[in-house]
């Protein structure tokens, strides 16, 4: 089993692998079951997983929900609990940037905002402890910028929750480095979550360095490159309506079969380790330089825990090589799509 990793300059200590809770908060992936997830959280955890990223807007308040019923009866301090706050669904004055009309679980419009002023984060964390049912959040994250509201105010009213003794430890994501840095002259920065996979590797061109350089803690989004990666996406498979993949630029047919062609070629690897396909793409991710830990969502007890058997893999560096060799090649052609 891996140990623990320190996040950053902060107290909290994590397991390279987080579940992630956005996609049993249901919207954007097409619904959820409320047992299944609950039953997904408890797994990981029984895992020896010891971190759940959630956030305020997934489901609209219902993932965090989720996340509290699914930690009834376990000792507060055995759970790091990450959220974001910044994404406001239900603002009445409307205030922020980046109007982004929704669903919700139910079919209910709803036109999303990234709020990230200090008064809103403020009213934010609260409802985000309530919906918890905890009296403090271990990491609390801004979960995008706001073009309205200059980084340092949002991360002052950051650090105020913190001295506050309402949220352990505070960090970023979706930021680049011009915000990182903004941040840190305001408060303690914690940590930063980019996305990043063998596939999408942005982040090792900046973020990932910045974050080593000065003690940032680099928590990874979309290592699986939501199941892309996992090899069990076939060319042909249909996703339900809701499902926010049905039109994803790596979702095409092309994409899938590149994915699964790269992946084969992985096999002795796999077997060599007696693993699938995901456990080494999430060994591997955790494994590069600057990532402390890696978020990996699963939607049932099974896909939980064996999510969290890549903690006992231990790839060689040779292994790393080669997983990051074979996706070379797609990884270039999808950063020129992301850039286009």
């Amino acid at each position: 089993m891996h140990t623990m990793r320190q996040l950053g300059g902060s107290s909290l200590r994590v397991t390279p692998v987080i579940f992630g809770a956005w996609a049993i908060g249901g919207w954007m992936w097409g619904g959820n079951d409320e047992n299944d997830s609950i039953a997904a959280i408890r797994a990981a955890l029984d895992a020896g997983v010891n971190a759940i990223d959630t956030a305020a807007i997934y489901g609209m308040g219902a993932s965090e929900e989720l996340v509290r019923k699914a930690l009834a009866g376990i000792p507060r301090d055995k759970v790091v609990i990450a959220t974001k706050c910044g994404m406001r669904w239900d603002d009445p004055k409307e205030e922020g940037s980046d109007p982004w009309p929704q669903k919700d679980n139910s079919g209910r419009d709803w036109t999303i905002r990234r709020n990230a002023k200090p008064h809103s984060i403020a009213y934010e964390a609260e409802q985000s402890l309530r919906r918890l049912g905890t009296d403090v959040i271990d990491l609390y994250q801004l979960h995008w910028p706001d073009k309205t509201t200059p980084p340092e105010e949002s991360f002052a009213a950051l650090e105020k929750l913190r001295r506050q003794g309402k949220v352990r430890a505070i960090g970023v994501s979706n930021h680049d480095v011009e915000g990182l840095r903004r941040c840190r002259h305001v408060g303690q920065l914690a940590s930063v979550q980019p996305p990043y996979s063998v596939i999408q590797r942005g982040a090792e061109k900046d973020i990932l360095p910045f974050c080593r350089e000065n003690g940032i803690g680099a928590i990874v989004y979309s290592p699986l490159e939501r199941g892309l990666l996992t090899g069990k996406v076939s060319p042909d498979r249909q996703f339900p309506p809701g499902d926010h993949r049905v039109n994803h630029r790596l979702f095409t047919v092309e994409f899938r079969r590149r994915a699964l062609t790269a992946l084969e070629s992985l096999r002795p690897i796999a077997d060599k380790h007696k693993a699938s396909f995901t456990q080494i793409i999430i060994n591997w991710t955790f494994r590069q330089p600057g990532v402390t830990a890696a978020i990996v969502g699963a939607r049932n007890a099974r896909q939980a825990a064996h999510n969290a058997g890549a903690l006992g893999l231990s790839l060689s560096e040779e292994e790393e090589k080669t997983i990051r060799a074979a996706f070379d090649a797609i990884s270039a052609d999808a950063a020129r799509i992301r850039s286009n």
